[in-house]
């Protein structure tokens, strides 16, 4: 990506004799107003919680676009689709699909309930505000605003779908009826996809489901105001995802990046398309044959961007389940590289970290 600009100490709020960096993220967290609160008071400047290390932004990927994301359309020949699925998820981790089966209204609605979320008057949000872990709906900014190196400039309603039925009282009045058609379709999607990767794994159609990949959902409407300084932060920093499966909606803004043979591949948004990408315990349970992409969305001058992301594990759910490489992978030439695991102690260790840094999966690796 092509560097405009290295902050230096003033840029980043005026010294750091004067930087109570603690009682900034204090500050910010305790308004409940998140970032668009920020870009509604008219800032011109990134608070220095926001800013990139200088080092990070100077070491930043270079941005190619020769590459170009996969699309497959879903209506097509089952095992061309298979195939197509498969080379994606072995090669990039991620891909877009067209005729999906879900309604263009559907999107349309979904996106624009998400934004309007987003924009209602700061108390009426407000009630919504927590970091509390168990709550099935939340809305907040940076869920690990107290342990990354910098804040990213994003707002996040949170909404646990699945397995135990989210009551739509829960939810907002203004996005309920459209949050709950959205997880039922999206619901169907999902299920449909795991059938592909099963095949592309060379399982039968079912064996993903039957292991409850697609058992619980999470749905996430991510908001991301006009930046004043976009070249100084990003919207989400570099991350895996820690489920099985992401499926993504996002509107006609850009700003999605994957990380493919190191450099940054802008993601752009297709009409009607959805993105999908792989999660780390795909990754963990495929014994690395599916990838786990790194991606990260850039802070831009326009906007707001808006997306809706469907991750599909199990939040907050006490299985017993345990997951490793799946056996019928494995062999004496492909021995597993991965460690056992509960998505329980996985989820833990993921958001105990935070985005950016390594990847999750390190932790679970297996010594060689």
């Amino acid at each position: 990506m092509k560097i405009l600009h290295t902050p230096t100490i003033s840029d980043a709020g005026g010294g750091s004799t004067s930087y109570d960096r603690l009682q900034q993220l204090k500050s910010f967290d305790e308004s409940k107003a998140g970032v668009k609160g920020l870009a509604d008071s008219g800032i011109t400047k990134l608070p220095q919680i926001f800013i990139r290390p200088p080092e990070e932004i100077a070491a930043d990927h270079q941005t190619q676009s020769q590459f170009t994301i996969p699309v497959i359309d879903l209506s097509g020949d089952r095992a061309k689709v298979v195939s197509g699925v498969r080379d994606a998820v072995e090669t990039v981790g991620l891909f877009q699909v067209v005729n999906h089966g879900v309604p263009l209204k559907v999107l349309e609605e979904t996106l624009r309930a998400a934004r309007e979320f987003h924009e209602l008057p700061q108390e009426v949000k407000r009630e919504y505000y927590t970091r509390e872990k168990m709550k099935k709906v939340k809305y907040g900014s940076n869920f690990d605003l107290y342990r990354t190196r910098y804040a990213n400039w994003r707002d996040t309603m949170f909404c646990v779908m699945a397995p135990d039925p989210l009551h739509p009282q829960e939810l907002p009045l203004l996005c309920r009826d459209v949050i709950m058609e959205y997880s039922r379709q999206i619901k169907v999607l999902g299920s449909f996809l795991f059938g592909l990767l099963s095949e592309a794994l060379g399982l039968n159609p079912e064996y993903l489901e039957s292991i409850d990949c697609a058992k619980g959902h999470s749905i996430l409407c991510h908001y991301y105001p006009p930046c004043p300084q976009p070249e100084l932060t990003l919207g989400t920093s570099k991350h895996s995802d820690p489920g099985f499966l992401t499926i993504l909606l996002q509107d006609h803004i850009g700003g999605l990046q994957v990380l493919w043979q190191n450099q940054w591949v802008n993601v752009l948004p297709l009409h009607s398309a959805f993105v999908v990408n792989i999660g780390d315990m795909l990754q963990l349970i495929s014994n690395g044959k599916f990838k786990s992409v790194e991606h990260r969305v850039v802070a831009n001058h326009g906007g707001p961007r808006v997306s809706v992301a469907c991750f599909f594990t199990l939040d907050n759910y006490p299985s017993q389940r345990i997951y490793g490489p799946i056996k019928e992978l494995l062999s004496q030439d492909n021995p597993p590289l991965y460690r056992d695991t509960s998505l329980q102690d996985f989820n833990s260790y993921y958001y105990s970290k935070g985005l950016g840094g390594n990847s999750a999966l390190d932790h679970f690796m297996l010594q060689r």
